[in-house]
């Protein structure tokens, strides 16, 4: 086997120990190797460098599990080459597993050149990530504080949520604060309703006739405090995500033109992303390494299960969120994609592949430096008249009829 590299290491990192392997490659074609264990403390990780320095190694493979590989990453990073790895791509063989053959059988596989390497982005992007990652789990906590706050309103026998279509909107807030207070006169609560909910007075005096106890008094201002200072948070993160973005801006701005995109949605796919697409060869491998593809699974000339692989489950998630908002916008192609796929594929199958064809669009416009342009609901339907006019016709006279067809002008 041809040896790509003559000076390479191999690190099995956990919690508190490094198994380290140097491998090196004599001029005679012999190889010569040698392995220590290290700490994971800083000082540490810098007699590691050194260590590896000393012997002039040129590349570094890391396996670990966990956030483990982060403190030995900002250590030896800009000194060597580094390839973190996926524990699951490289299995030692059963019954020879031990920590010390583990980072033998990775700096054997770095140096013939077998191993693949994670993305991971510049430390910029890695920032913007832990930001936006971080504001998207405050959240989701304010999703469910909002829903415990409607448990405890059904508990005690509260409907508000049956006439009003947002509780925690301002109308909503001001009823909630007056029933923390004790009120317990409906006219007067339902005459906090504020501008369109007006109209709604007369519902909201039944709906706000319930059996409120202390306790539930006591828990909605619990969560009612709790969900105000979430949103306090959600604003900071927001302000430092502003702040923090300004290089990634230009590329924020291209996404947010998309169907089913905000600004809040588009810094979410650029802090995965990036803005440099060169570190993704295709938009094929982009979209399998987000996971919005469907799988390779052939054996013996079969065809298995297809289903999506395990991706980038942020990434994922914004764009799902985004494909669902761009399913619903009138005469868009992602409408008529959800439309033409949903009947036969499902909701699901439907949103994943608007959320694929999204991710393709974004590579395109951010590698070519291109604008978003619509193509309209009826381009699939042009694009397969020769098919689809067959099928209607058939249709058409089977209920009976005769149709002539002329083009249009």
């Amino acid at each position: 086997m041809e040896l790509l590299y003559q000076h390479c290491g191999g690190l099995d990192v956990h919690k508190r120990t490094i198994t380290a392997c140097v491998r090196l490659l004599r001029e005679d074609g012999s190889i010569q190797q040698e392995t220590r264990t290290f700490g994971t403390m800083t000082r540490d990780l810098l007699e590691l460098a050194d260590w590896l320095t000393a012997a002039d190694v040129t590349h570094v493979a890391l396996e670990s599990t966990g956030s483990y590989w982060k403190p030995v990453y900002n250590i030896l990073e800009g000194k060597f080459t580094l390839v973190l790895v996926n524990a699951r791509h490289v299995k030692h063989v059963p019954g020879r597993k031990t920590d010390v053959q583990d980072c033998q059988w990775l700096a054997q596989l770095l140096q013939a050149g077998l191993l693949r390497g994670s993305f991971i982005p510049p430390r910029p992007q890695r920032e913007l990530r832990d930001l936006t990652r971080h504001r998207s789990q405050l959240v989701a906590e304010k999703n469910r504080v909002a829903n415990r706050i409607q448990k405890i309103l059904e508990d005690a026998n509260i409907k508000l949520a049956s006439v009003a279509t947002d509780i925690l909107g301002a109308s909503g807030r001001d009823m909630l604060r007056a029933l923390i207070r004790g009120e317990t006169d409906c006219e007067k609560m339902a005459d906090l309703a504020r501008r369109q909910l007006r109209t709604k007075i007369p519902q909201l005096r039944p709906a706000l006739e319930g059996q409120v106890t202390d306790h539930h008094r006591f828990m909605l201002g619990e969560l009612l405090n709790h969900l105000e200072y979430l949103e306090s948070r959600i604003e900071e993160f927001s302000r430092r995500i502003e702040e923090v973005s300004r290089p990634f801006a230009p590329a924020m701005a291209k996404v947010a033109t998309l169907p089913g995109f905000d600004q809040r949605s588009a810094q979410n796919v650029v802090a995965e992303i990036g803005a440099d697409m060169d570190v993704f060869p295709s938009a094929p491998h982009l979209a399998s390494w987000a996971g919005v593809c469907p799988g390779n699974n052939e054996s013996a000339g079969k065809r298995k299960s297809g289903r999506t692989t395990k991706g980038n489950r942020w990434l994922r998630a914004a764009l799902s969120q985004a494909a669902w908002s761009a399913a619903r916008k009138k005469d868009s192609y992602f409408q008529a994609q959800y439309r033409r796929l949903t009947g036969r594929r499902g909701k699901k199958r439907a949103i994943v592949a608007v959320a694929h064809s999204l991710l393709t669009i974004i590579y395109h416009m951010l590698t070519n430096a291109s604008d978003y342009r619509e193509l309209g609901g009826g381009y699939l339907d042009k694009r397969n008249a020769h098919r689809l006019l067959p099928k209607l016709l058939r249709r058409i006279r089977d209920m009976g009829y005769q149709v002539t067809l002329q083009e249009a002008a």
